[in-house]
């Protein structure tokens, strides 16, 4: 066989390696073209924080549910099949204004994108496109479109954990946490009872007309689970949001989802505190991890800036160090409520005038 039968074998043989692992991620319905998933960012009169990742490999969106444990362990697998774009250039508009960034090692990117004006309260189209600089003229590889919220300048703004606090997800035991996670789908989990009707009571309370306070999603969940997560708050009628979870994971780091360090959701908490100065703020969360010691800490810090903490009785174990932390907050002359049941919080919440009887 003379040099050129061998190059075309060799290009046959790579067709049909090709071919084959086309057909296994269609079968599994992912894809390998380069994605961009623009997050919901946030901003004020200032600046605007615009947020995404960048994929070579990702996931195709779901389209239907079915009460198959074999298909939703096969549906939350692929997300963990992502494969990163690492050090890629995204070119971010809003627009007329433009910036470019570069992502990180997990093709992460974050850009905060000073206003040339203020914009309106509301949510605003961004879009993020993926772009080649090593081909003369440069090739928009991908793009994606997302959106930002301006939040109106209501009186308060509501920060919430997800897991255990409205998402029942025992997080406190990874066995049951990886069943439930891998054998249900965002349409067969369940929020606790009464909850998704006191977060609505709170998204109206003082928030004045054509107007509602403004909802953060703050969770060590990771970035993987992000659309699973916003079809589940969709379907059961969450407060719209701005959700802001935590670092990729990898299909071998699947049993340590919901693990990722807590130190970073205290940041990106301080990070809307930062943002958003003249408001007061609502933390709601459980105590089946951090979320006691994190909010004590943002209390510590914030103490002027939070109007009440809410905090889920999930793990028995955990009640006397977390009535110590409560009482802490308390001290520092914030309200607070540990409470078993969703009706609790709703009671708390019309004795110190949040919401209406």
């Amino acid at each position: 066989m003379d040099i050129e039968q061998q190059s075309i074998a060799t290009k046959q043989n790579l067709s049909l390696k090709g071919k084959l692992t086309r057909k296994f991620l269609t079968w599994l319905r992912l894809t390998d073209q380069p994605v961009v998933q623009v997050y919901r960012g946030f901003g004020n009169d200032n600046h605007l924080t615009i947020h995404g990742h960048v994929f070579r490999r990702s996931a195709l969106p779901r389209k239907k549910y079915r009460d198959s444990p074999l298909v939703n362990l096969l549906a939350v697998i692929r997300l963990f099949l992502v494969r990163p774009y690492p050090r890629a250039t995204v070119r971010v508009s809003l627009g007329e204004q433009t910036a470019q960034i570069q992502t990180d090692v997990d093709g992460y990117f974050r850009l905060d994108l000073p206003l040339q004006q203020a914009l309106p309260p509301g949510w605003h189209s961004v879009r993020a496109a993926l772009v080649s600089q090593m081909i003369s003229p440069e090739k928009v590889l991908a793009e994606g479109k997302g959106k930002v919220l301006i939040p109106h300048p209501t009186r308060f703004i509501c920060i919430s954990d997800i897991d255990d606090t409205f998402l029942i997800s025992h997080s406190a035991t990874i066995a049951k946490r990886l069943l439930v996670l891998l054998t249900e789908n965002a349409h067969s989990r369940e929020p606790f009872d009464g909850v998704v009707a006191h977060y609505q009571l709170l998204a109206e309370a003082d928030s004045g007309a054509n107007a509602s306070n403004p909802f953060f999603y703050v969770s060590s969940s990771e970035w993987n689970l992000y659309d699973y997560i916003l079809e589940f708050s969709r379907k059961n009628g969450l407060p719209e949001g701005v959700y802001m979870l935590s670092q990729l994971k990898q299909l071998a780091q699947v049993l340590q989802t919901g693990k990722t360090k807590h130190l970073t959701k205290f940041d990106r908490i301080v990070r809307i505190i930062e943002t958003y100065p003249a408001q007061q703020f609502i933390l709601l969360g459980d105590d089946s991890q951090m979320d006691p010691t994190i909010y004590e800490s943002v209390v510590k810090h914030f103490p002027q800036q939070i109007r009440c903490v809410y905090i889920r009785r999930i793990q028995p174990k955990k009640q006397p160090q977390t009535q110590e932390l409560v009482d802490k907050i308390v001290a520092a002359g914030v309200s607070c409520c540990y409470f078993s049941n969703s009706s609790e919080a709703h009671q708390h919440s019309v004795s110190i005038g949040l919401v209406a009887s």
